[in-house]
């Protein structure tokens, strides 16, 4: 499997974990899924200048750890997105006092 089939795994991880987790239904990200696949769900989300409301809902629950920001900057998947992508997740999760350098 190459790593990005795995990033697509991961990405409906984050589905499967907010649902079963803190019963947030993330339908919409769940079409784009369907739609795009992980890792063009993905770049169409970092692509936007506005927090999307899947974000917000896992900021409500302390749960960013779920977000597509922080898959991104997992070191596993760092060569499939440029640092300017990166560097944008990082702001918006920092924005939100959230660290990605931690374990949370």
């Amino acid at each position: 499997m190459g790593l990005r089939e795995e990033f697509d795994l991961a990405m409906a991880d984050i589905y499967r974990c907010a649902k079963k987790e803190i019963g947030y239904n993330a339908t919409r990200y769940l079409q784009m899924l369907g739609k795009y696949g992980g890792y063009g769900t993905a770049q169409r989300l970092l692509a936007s200048d506005e927090i999307q409301y899947g974000f917000t809902e896992l900021w409500q629950h302390g749960r960013l750890d779920l977000t597509v920001e922080a898959l991104v900057l997992d070191p596993r998947y760092q060569e499939l997105f440029s640092e300017e992508q990166r560097g944008r997740a990082r702001s918006r999760l920092k924005a939100h006092n959230y660290d990605p350098d931690s374990s949370g």
